[in-house]
């Protein structure tokens, strides 16, 4: 099936198209929903929920855009939701200073693996970790970010700078 045909199928509750669904875009999903939560269960969990919903709103799927970044879109949503409802981002610090880590100039990044980089970043303390990915993987303006989860835009920046001198170090540190 094509994903014009995967689609029209879920659209009509097909069950061997979801299952194909699930099949193309489980995997990936995983690794979104594990970027926000480090836990294998409840990213588990947050995947379960991702696809219900998936499965529940796809008929106001209109074709536009990339339909794997419409699906994308509803598992960080799904993650955003698990982290709100858990109040793990209650620690969330509001800081208008902080200084930038300046490296040596090395690339250490190209030496480790994307597996090695995944395991840093899902060691991020959640608040740091959730800022990150919204603002460095998905896009997200700080703006966006303060609006999503609650928190200030200057919380949101100073979340993200921590975050990647928090990345710096660590990765310093497995060199």
């Amino acid at each position: 099936m094509n994903e014009q045909q995967l689609i029209e199928g879920c659209k009509k509750g097909n069950k061997p198209a979801q299952k194909e669904l699930y099949d193309t875009y489980s995997r990936k999903m995983m690794g979104v929903c594990l970027r926000y939560v480090s836990d294998r269960e409840t990213a588990r969990d947050i995947l379960q929920e991702g696809f219900i919903k998936v499965f529940c709103s796809i008929s106001s799927y209109a074709g536009a855009g990339s339909f794997e970044g419409w699906i994308r879109k509803i598992f960080v949503n799904c993650a955003l939701e698990y982290l709100r409802k858990s109040d793990v981002l209650r620690d969330a610090v509001d800081l208008d200073h902080t200084c930038e880590v300046t490296g040596s100039g090395h690339s250490v990044i190209a030496e480790i693996s994307a597996n090695e980089l995944m395991k840093i970043v899902q060691d991020l303390p959640t608040g740091f970790r959730t800022v990150f990915n919204l603002f460095a993987i998905e896009g997200y303006t700080h703006k966006e970010i303060s609006e999503t989860l609650g928190i200030t835009e200057s919380t949101s920046r100073s979340q993200y700078t921590r975050a990647k001198q928090l990345l710096q170090r660590k990765i310093k540190d497995l060199f």
